[in-house]
């Protein structure tokens, strides 16, 4: 709690670092979103990457990924390419996808990205941003089937889901004591400002009175 703002993606541009909880955003829009971004010079960096969601059933998702799995070198499939399990490389690919990344531009650009499993730290005491327009409850309808991607992922062999579910859990917990804290030492904050002000209206009755 307390720890998400909402803002649009022209808004991001000319911040040091832009910190994007993925959650409930659609892949392939918060993509397009990022690659801009980091295009003209912002670093971004997304956390949970599991809790990105793709439009479609999973069934259709999973045939999609089985299709994309199974290219390769037919001589010596070493060589590549190379098909990441893990939802936060699933996603920089799809960015790098967006990017002209053979370039001296957009491999400078795929650098400032960074992404992540979880809210690791030092990202779970930073205010994290969402991105409107790639939002699935405001760009797609409710009656729409989707596929989390940290379930994608497991089905084809990611075995991490369950791991970054517990470190969640424990992180929820302490960011709500820390917001409790926060909240109380507020309040404590305007209380003492309160008293100071009377006082000090205290104080102005008596010098007026002096003719001061």
């Amino acid at each position: 709690p307390g720890q998400q703002k909402r803002s649009k993606s022209n808004m991001v541009c000319g911040q040091r670092e832009t910190v994007i909880d993925g959650r409930s955003h659609l892949m392939g829009r918060l993509a397009s979103v990022v690659a801009k971004q980091l295009l003209i010079g912002q670093t971004v960096v997304i956390v949970r990457c599991e809790e990105i969601n793709i439009s479609g059933s999973i069934f259709r998702n999973k045939v999609r990924m089985s299709s994309f799995m199974r290219k390769r070198m037919n001589t010596n499939p070493a060589r590549g390419p190379f098909h990441e399990r893990a939802p936060s490389k699933v996603f920089f690919r799809t960015v790098r996808g967006m990017v002209p990344h053979k370039t001296k531009r957009g491999d400078s650009a795929l650098q400032r990205l960074k992404v992540f499993e979880g809210v690791p730290h030092p990202y779970d005491k930073v205010k994290r941003v969402v991105v409107p327009e790639a939002l699935k409850i405001l760009r797609s309808k409710p009656d729409r089937k989707f596929t989390r991607l940290g379930d994608l992922s497991t089905l084809f062999g990611w075995q991490h889901d369950d791991l970054i579910q517990r470190l969640e859990n424990k992180r929820k917990v302490v960011s709500a004591e820390r917001f409790q804290k926060r909240k109380e030492a507020k309040a404590r904050l305007g209380r003492a400002k309160q008293i100071v002000s009377q006082s000090k209206n205290a104080y102005n009755q008596v010098l007026s009175a002096s003719g001061f």
